[in-house]
């Protein structure tokens, strides 16, 4: 499995990127607001959303303050497994909801599956460490399974599956390979929050080389009064 094209495990590792995943999250919230009820949408933003934060803050408190697990090699929570792995399984639960009960488990399966494989990915690419990975299919998981176990007994029938799934696949099909700049959007904040120059850096961290606190030059005018003198 290792011995993937490179191709295609970036063509996996889009799929859970923020342009793709956020939409599509955006979407299902839409179809249960229109076919079902609006606590439903509610309650499923709100259950995703949580767990983004888990995602931001973790990265947040790296990138800021080094906060993290050296001997796990973590700096954060994978955003991409968080999100494959939370919006994928409802993504499928909700095209098969009016179907019985075993197919709605099979939906599920199949898209924890996608968002593992997207975690896989992030690992094989070197994107994430090993740990950073499972942790996000581990706040993905629980996200949808959170929020299938809520709505399990939603009344079914109400919205047809052939809409809500040809309109699932093409926003997929048409954002896949959109970007959008989270990490940088999120490396901002941790500087302005922490009050650092530069946010801290995996390898760097991991030697022990990162300064607590920023390092910031003296004026020029000043440097030379500031000098150490070895006469």
């Amino acid at each position: 499995m290792y011995d993937l094209p490179l191709h295609l495990w970036f063509s996996i590792t889009r799929l859970g990127g923020a342009g793709l995943t956020l939409p599509l999250a955006v979407a299902i919230a839409l179809w249960l607001a229109l076919g079902y009820t609006r606590r439903l949408a509610v309650g499923w933003l709100v259950i995703v959303g949580a767990a983004a934060a888990v995602v931001a803050l973790t990265k947040i408190a790296f990138l800021g303050w080094g906060v993290g697990i050296r001997a796990w090699d973590f700096t954060g929570v994978s955003g991409h497994s968080m999100l494959s792995t939370a919006v994928y399984p409802v993504a499928f639960f909700l095209t098969l909801l009016p179907t019985r009960a075993s197919i709605r488990l099979f939906g599920v399966a199949c898209g924890i599956a996608a968002g593992l494989a997207v975690g896989l990915s992030r690992v094989v690419l070197s994107a994430h460490s090993p740990s950073e990975a499972v942790a996000g299919c581990v706040v993905g998981a629980l996200a949808a399974v959170l929020f299938v176990w809520w709505a399990w007994d939603t009344k079914a029938g109400k919205l047809s599956a052939v809409p809500v799934a040809v309109s699932l696949l093409m926003l997929t099909a048409a954002l896949h390979d959109v970007r959008v700049p989270t990490q940088h959007w999120i490396t901002h904040i941790a500087l302005h929050l922490s009050g650092r120059e530069r946010p801290f850096i995996r390898a760097r961290w991991k030697a022990g080389h990162e300064a607590p606190h920023p390092v910031i030059a003296p004026p020029a005018g000043r440097s030379a009064a500031l000098a150490p003198s070895f006469v």
